[in-house]
């Protein structure tokens, strides 16, 4: 192709400003690989941590960083793909093993590439992929979320919270959702949230205070720091799913199970790639929120050129949903 593109670099782990927008090569896609034209990228907390330098050896630098994109197929020799088709993909490597979404152009595995079709905007659309397929999958492989049940989810403002707060109600479930700033409950309560919990460090006892037999599933997304908290407010026989780290603290220490985990509570993770977000489930989701029926909590968006600000407002917590970014192209 021979023609260069604007990409943001992470040469290595450190401060926002290691982040660079550099003009590089167009990449070529390999064989069973398809090409990507850019038009939006949401900005992940895996991204920061992997500008922090929590990554370890799993990131080689340099790195275009983005474990997600959305756009259109720009190239696919496999023919699988028509030149246009509107596309999302994630994960699967992406801005760790491989250079990812910070780009106008990005090439990735035609296995991780997700067909769609929608009039909606492409800060909309780029607000999706990541977000919805981490909900979706917490909720139906993490939890076996079922209608009828109540459901608390700590770290209700991250984008992902609010995804997963979207998908419940409309799967019937009673939704709890936390946030450490009182000032965000009113974004909560305009998705469907049915009770906002102000998190202090102890939110199992404001739950019991409304369900006293406590929740039927919990989502915990702000890591290890509460997750013994949020074990705490679900019922005997209820399950909690750990799947994000807002907090950056991945792991318990001196974890001994008995002592840590409540009688008869079960305890689940959950991690994926793009397999688990059916093309189905995105076009539906895609068409309800086209619809009115359903909500993409956009917290902001930003032109790739200002990729420094954005993550130091991701850094610092600021966001109530999900920043993208935009190529212009």
């Amino acid at each position: 192709m021979n023609q260069r593109m604007r990409a943001v670099v992470l040469d290595a782990p450190g401060p926002v400003t290691n982040l660079r927008l550099q003009e590089i090569p167009v990449p070529e896609p390999r064989p069973g690989w398809v090409r990507i034209k850019v038009k939006a990228f949401g900005l992940n907390r895996s991204e920061l941590h992997t500008r922090l330098g929590f990554a370890g050896d799993a990131v080689t630098f340099p790195r275009v960083l983005g474990i997600e994109a959305t756009g259109v197929v720009d190239l696919d020799p496999s023919g699988t793909f028509e030149l246009g088709q509107q596309v999302m993909t994630m994960m699967g490597g992406m801005g760790r093993s491989f250079d990812g979404g910070y780009a106008e152009y990005t090439v990735v595995p035609r296995s991780q590439v997700i067909p769609f079709r929608s009039d909606l905007d492409w800060a909309t659309l780029g607000a999706v992929p990541e977000m919805l397929r981490t909900a979706y999958g917490s909720l139906t492989v993490g939890l076996d979320m079922q209608p009828g049940q109540s459901i608390l989810i700590r770290g209700g403002t991250s984008s992902v919270g609010m995804a997963a707060a979207i998908l419940a109600k409309r799967h019937g479930l009673t939704v709890l959702s936390t946030t450490r700033n009182p000032a965000k409950a009113e974004a909560l309560t305009a998705i469907g949230v049915d009770h906002v919990v102000v998190d202090d460090g102890a939110v199992s006892p404001k739950v019991r205070e409304l369900i006293p037999s406590g929740v039927d599933c919990a989502l915990e997304l702000v890591g290890t720091p509460t997750l013994q908290d949020t074990l705490r407010a679900v019922r005997v026989h209820g399950v909690t799913c750990f799947t994000g780290m807002l907090s950056n603290e991945w792991t318990v220490k001196d974890f001994y199970p008995i002592d840590y985990l409540p009688r008869g509570v079960r305890l689940t993770a959950y991690s994926g790639n793009s397999e688990d977000l059916p093309a189905d489930v995105l076009q539906g989701f895609l068409d309800d929120v086209a619809a009115g029926k359903a909500q993409v909590p956009v917290d902001s968006t930003f032109d790739i050129a200002d990729i420094q600000e954005a993550h130091a407002r991701m850094e610092e917590g600021h966001a109530r949903g999900k920043m993208v970014g935009l190529t212009g192209m």
